[in-house]
């Protein structure tokens, strides 16, 4: 190719970026002493085409090297080389004048070369690096705005991109894909879900593994290694060595909001694909190593790893922190997202010297931002230095993964006694974590499985061995509890459909059928999928189960009905001090008008308890739920609902209960 005539640039915006009949280059480096630009034709070219010197008097504004480049045609692949000063160990340089740096705000990259775990210098490759991607930023948003729904009525589906569509049942034209996310969107929509949760999407390095998983042929599946976090990952495209990351991701987003359904992104910043010491240098250790990561004061080559993945992101520092919500805006503002939620978020709350702190500026600015203030923020409250913040993450709006929820659901619904007072307060919005400090119901994600750990068909199958009437009876328990709570429920996908991964339980580096959802269990398990897609219409049409404040008592509606009342086997006797108890009911009062009461019954217990129903002036009680029953009587539609006969309502060994009162 011919060799480019260039000119001095600017500074701002970092990146590759197109402007009039060139691409301004920019990148960040406060003490390289040289830094060059290589341009690439292809993702696979195995020399670059024209290696650009930047010069310090002409090419660098502060600690910006930059330069622009006249006439680049998109679709140009490109990586940096820095050099700097040596003596890691005490100042914490990581330069490597031989390594080719992969820019960090690049907008799409390739990785067709990458090899992380590279032979001696002597054997490899002299440009195996992954490479950004000059692109164009043209794209046709038809009117399309995120979506943002009101964070009560959300109800969030968990789901891997890759594993969604990757199994051959899933029947689309372009498994494990963006493009093949869109054409299950149809499924979605039925099923009810207002918002997809998306594992991470941003590029990672599918490389990324302890040696001896990488020696099995195994490779980072869930996606918790981020390298580029401007770029959507280039698995999950069609064409990426064409720079299509981001009209193909965007054309996903677009498809679920024309169905109503929101996009939040998990995403991964407490750490970086770039491990710990010993691990490969990929862009911001050979650019700014000392101010982007945590390093071990006594000896500045060490990482502080409070992640388990070898190093821990210095969040706190005033540019990274930048780097962080300048991110965030991007992905709101030009790839339309609804929201985010922040893997092992702890790790943002820790200063620069490690300790965690109540003002974190990270997370403040996040808070505050303007352009992020009607997205969803959803924090992992815990990092794995130790530090665990449910109920007390910085912060007023964000939300948080409820583990207490998680744990006391599942203890309960296993059978453990005495728990009736916590499952009442966790189904309640667990006001205990949030509402002294001015936090709502919506400040608590509630769920009962997620990706890490097992399935909930898993799950109950480590509890009933042997009896698959017993699991499916519990996992409808499970799956009612979670949408009759107070706050936010986030399904895991394919829990509707009794998804397996063989008891599994960290299935992230199973890129196979054990992560991958087998679409004909859609079918074989009909029955669970309807229970599932009716209990999320149940709770649609229900505002009492969608409150933005906590349930007291004393509030009543129009009707002078209580917003709840607690009770046991007999009306008004809730089982509190009763240490074997392992059976709640309760009665929330409607909040809308033509809006039905409901009165829920949850016996956990190994008998069948005739229990009392309590009277509604006006209403009678109709059954809408009874998890003790067969399919498809387990559950009704309004159409279905029949009459309770008397004034008690016998309710079957570990079962959920619940009738709606309509007018007599």
């Amino acid at each position: 190719m011919k060799q480019f005539a260039t000119r001095s640039g600017c500074r701002y915006p970092p990146g590759a970026s197109i402007h009039g009949r060139g691409v301004n280059f920019s990148v960040f480096s406060q003490h390289a002493t040289g830094v060059e630009l290589l341009l690439y034709e292809k993702a696979v070219s195995p020399e670059p085409f024209q290696i650009i010197r930047l010069d310090p008097e002409i090419n660098r504004t502060f600690f910006f090297w930059h330069v622009y480049v006249e006439d680049l045609p998109a679709g140009t692949h490109y990586t940096w080389r820095v050099e700097g000063p040596g003596d890691t160990d005490r100042t914490g340089y990581c330069f490597d004048r031989n390594a080719e740096l992969l820019d960090p705000w690049a907008r799409a990259v390739s990785h067709d070369l990458w090899t992380r775990r590279r032979p001696p210098a002597a054997g490899g490759p002299a440009h195996a690096s992954m490479r950004g991607i000059v692109i164009e930023n043209d794209y046709e948003w038809e009117g399309d705005r995120p979506l943002n729904h009101p964070m009560e009525t959300s109800i969030i589906y968990e789901l891997h991109v890759g594993g969604f569509t990757r199994h051959p049942s899933s029947g689309v034209r372009s498994p494990g894909t963006f493009a093949g996310l869109i054409e299950k969107i149809p499924y979605l929509k039925e099923l009810g879900v207002t918002d997809v949760e998306l594992l991470p999407v941003m590029a990672f390095d599918e490389q990324a593994l302890p040696k001896h998983e990488a020696v099995k042929g195994l490779r980072n599946f869930w996606g918790y290694m981020t390298h580029s976090f401007f770029s959507p990952h280039p698995g999950y495209c069609r064409a990426p060595q064409t720079g299509s990351h981001q009209r193909e991701f965007r054309d996903m987003v677009q498809a679920l909001h024309n169905a109503g359904i929101g996009v939040i992104l998990d995403v991964v910043f407490n750490h970086t694909a770039e491990g710990g010491r010993g691990e490969p240098v990929i862009n911001f250790r050979g650019l700014c190593n000392e101010l982007f990561y945590h390093l071990d004061e006594a000896d500045r080559r060490k990482y502080r790893d409070y992640t388990g993945c070898g190093n821990t992101v210095n969040c706190n520092h005033p540019f990274v922190s930048s780097f962080i919500v300048s991110c965030l805006d991007y992905w709101v503002r030009e790839m339309h997202v609804d929201g985010f939620r922040f893997d092992l978020a702890s790790a943002l709350a820790r200063g620069e010297d490690g300790e965690p702190m109540k003002h974190a500026p990270v997370l403040w600015s996040i808070e505050f931002s303007d352009v992020l203030a009607h997205s969803k923020i959803i924090a992992e409250a815990w990092d794995l230095g130790g530090l665990y913040q449910v109920g007390d993450f910085p912060g007023f709006r964000w939300s948080e993964w409820n583990g207490r929820y998680r744990d006391v659901i599942r203890q309960f619904v296993r059978g453990e006694k005495g728990l009736v007072g916590e499952v009442a307060t966790r189904i309640s919005g667990s006001s205990d974590l949030y509402q002294s400090s001015g936090k709502l119901p919506i400040n608590s994600i509630n769920y009962v499985t997620c990706h890490d750990g097992h399935t909930l068909y898993d799950l109950v199958s480590l509890d009933e061995k042997k009896d698959e009437a017993a699991r499916r009876r519990q996992i409808k328990n499970y799956m009612a509890i979670l949408l009759l709570s107070q706050g936010v429920p986030m399904i895991l996908a394919g829990d509707e459909m009794l998804r397996t991964q063989g008891g599994n339980s960290n299935a992230y580096c199973q890129d196979n059928e054990i992560s991958w959802i087998d679409w004909r269990l859609a079918k074989i398990n009909a029955d669970m999928v309807r229970f599932v897609r009716e209990m999320i219409a149940l709770r649609k049409r229900h505002p009492l189960l969608m409150r933005r404040n906590f349930l007291t008592g004393r509030r009543q509606n129009s009707r002078g009905i209580p917003d709840v009342r607690w009770h046991g086997i007999k009306p008004d006797r809730p089982l509190w001090e009763d240490r074997n108890a392992r059976f709640l009911a309760y009665t929330l009062g409607a909040v809308a008008d033509g809006e039905e009461d409901i009165h829920v019954m949850v016996n956990m217990s190994k008998k069948q308890e005739l229990a009392e129903l309590p009277a509604i002036p006006g209403r009678k009680w109709h059954v809408t739920i009874d998890t003790g029953r067969p399919s498809p009587m387990d559950i009704c539609t309004p159409s279905e609902r029949s009459p309770v006969r008397g004034t008690a309502y016998s309710v079957s060994r570990r079962s959920v209960v619940v009738l709606e009162g309509l007018p007599r």
